[in-house]
């Protein structure tokens, strides 16, 4: 179950991440996303090996299964570590590659980036990287002289809305850069918890197994108590 949970946080963000690339161009940012779902997997085999070794209580077998919860357990820390790392560089990233994306958006062809901006303000419901205001700046809006911004820049509860700076309380006024950062920093948080909390499920994982194998160590060896040749 802890491998499954695990695997479907790095696959969460993997997706996630496809959302928002645009406006994040270090990659390295999947390098958490990365080790958690390898993490997971290697779980899903740990838990075998060790159910199998705790049902038939081979020493071999659980101490083989300790020293592995030992390294997913300092792995599970790297992540931590690298998660917060990368969580303190988002804004840094986001404000580097924003108005690059903003500036290339070509609304009459979309490509790429130009549904990655609409897709962000729509789901986001923000518009420009600071406010609306921005768009003036773009080289879409001097190209298409009609003093509008793109509809995604519409509240979704206005049916009438053509984007027009003239009625600038039809669009949404919060930009997008401060959300898009909050966003991916959410994002980085729950690799984070998410490794936090099973990096606890391996320290209990490990503590059992310490536990069965000293028991098995007290355990008397085993004695003939019938010797030569009498039979029950």
């Amino acid at each position: 179950a802890a491998a499954g949970i695990l695997c479907y946080v790095g696959a969460y963000v993997f997706i996630t991440y496809d959302d928002y690339d645009h406006f994040f161009e270090d990659v390295y940012t999947l390098i958490p996303a990365v080790i958690i779902i390898a993490v997971g997997t290697l779980l899903f085999i740990i838990g075998l090996i060790g159910c199998c070794a705790t049902i038939r209580e081979s020493r071999c077998g659980l101490a083989t299964f300790v020293m592995i919860l030992l390294l997913v357990f300092i792995t599970e820390v790297v992540v931590v570590v690298l998660g917060y790392i990368y969580r303190a560089k988002v804004e840094d990233e986001v404000d580097h590659s924003i108005r690059k994306v903003y500036n290339g958006y070509n609304g009459t062809n979309p490509d790429a980036a130009s549904r990655a901006i609409d897709y962000v303000q729509r789901q986001l419901r923000c518009c420009g990287i600071h406010n609306y205001s921005d768009w003036e700046n773009t080289v879409w809006f001097k190209q298409t002289k009609n003093n509008s911004v793109p509809l995604s820049c519409c509240k979704a509860t206005l049916s009438n809305c053509t984007g027009s700076l003239t009625h600038p309380m039809d669009l949404y006024s919060e930009g997008c850069e401060a959300l898009v950062v909050k966003k991916l920093q959410e994002i980085m948080m729950y690799v984070i918890w998410a490794a936090l909390a099973f990096a606890a499920i391996q320290l209990l994982g490990m503590l059992c197994a310490c536990i069965v194998l000293c028991r098995r160590s007290r355990d008397p060896a085993y004695e003939l108590l019938i010797t030569g040749g009498t039979y029950a």
